[in-house]
């Protein structure tokens, strides 16, 4: 059986810690809604014809509008794809069959998808090497899997091959290159680089306190405190910078207070205090 009626109380199990194991196919309903009656027994059938490639979570809009609520659903039916806990695809109203499970097949899987999905399981577990191995039997299958790449980019930057790393994430499409998760990728690249040759964080601090304008050993010891993941001792330094000469090392202050940024994700406290900081300290 790979089809369940959903609601509050089992909500998070089958859809939320489900996509982690499946793709989830949760379609909202009601009894009353004629649309849903036609594209509800599609959903069932198909789910037993996938034979649990995705699940599918049903769930009675009715019964459980804080749910409805929740997902934004405005109409029904109403269906969304949930994988990783997250909303990856939807449609809204009756679709006919055939329409249906093409949108399935796009949501389930390729093998090589399979393949990488699996590795990443792997290299959570702490083996890396399987992980690779796995991944390159992923791009055998599907060479324009460009996440496999990714991936293999992100291991090799973890074990210290910070050159052969580059390599791939250069050859990736542009379009990804652009993408929030290959951009901090690509800054803790140069950030480790940076500090495989700089000296202590007491030695630069012994420098800074004999002589406050040593503009290097400030953006050193921001490296330092950046691998250390003290970001916001880092932006300090980057400040200092900034304060006594924008255009140092070709405005390096600045930029890499933005490298910071990025690599937070452009979120949370520390960015939300220290992007207003530098908006006031460069106007």
């Amino acid at each position: 059986m790979y089809s369940f009626d959903v609601s509050t109380q089992n909500f998070k199990d089958v859809v939320v810690d489900g996509s982690f194991k499946h793709p989830v196919v949760v379609d909202f309903w009601a009894p009353w809604c004629g649309p849903c009656k036609m594209l509800k027994p599609i959903l069932e059938k198909l789910a037993e014809e996938f034979q649990g490639k995705f699940i599918l979570a049903k769930v009675n809009s009715d019964e459980n509008q804080e749910l409805a609520a929740q997902f934004g659903v405005r109409g029904i039916p109403s269906v969304k794809a949930i994988r990783d806990g997250k909303i990856v695809d939807e449609f809204s109203g009756a679709l006919p069959e055939n329409a249906v499970r093409e949108w399935l097949q796009r949501l389930i899987p390729s093998p090589a998808e399979e393949l990488r999905l699996q590795a990443q399981q792997l290299y959570n577990q702490g083996k890396a090497d399987q992980a690779l191995e796995m991944l390159q039997q992923a791009l055998q299958m599907d060479n324009s899997n460009h996440a496999a790449k990714l991936d293999i980019a992100t291991i090799l930057a973890a074990q210290g091959q910070y050159a052969e790393a580059k390599a791939i994430v250069g050859e990736l499409p542009a379009n990804m290159q652009v993408e929030e998760a290959v951009a901090k990728l690509i800054t803790q690249i140069e950030v480790a680089e940076r500090s495989q040759h700089l000296e202590d964080e007491d030695v630069l601090l012994e420098k800074i306190a004999a002589n406050a304008d040593d503009l290097q050993a400030h953006i050193d010891l921001a490296n330092v405190y950046i691998g250390k993941q003290q970001y916001a001792q880092a932006i300090e330094q980057c400040f200092e910078i900034i304060k006594r000469d924008r255009e140092f090392q070709d405005d390096i202050g600045r930029k890499t207070v933005i490298s910071i940024f990025n690599l937070l994700n452009n979120q949370g406290d520390i960015v939300r205090e220290y992007r207003r900081k530098l908006a006031s300290l460069l106007n």
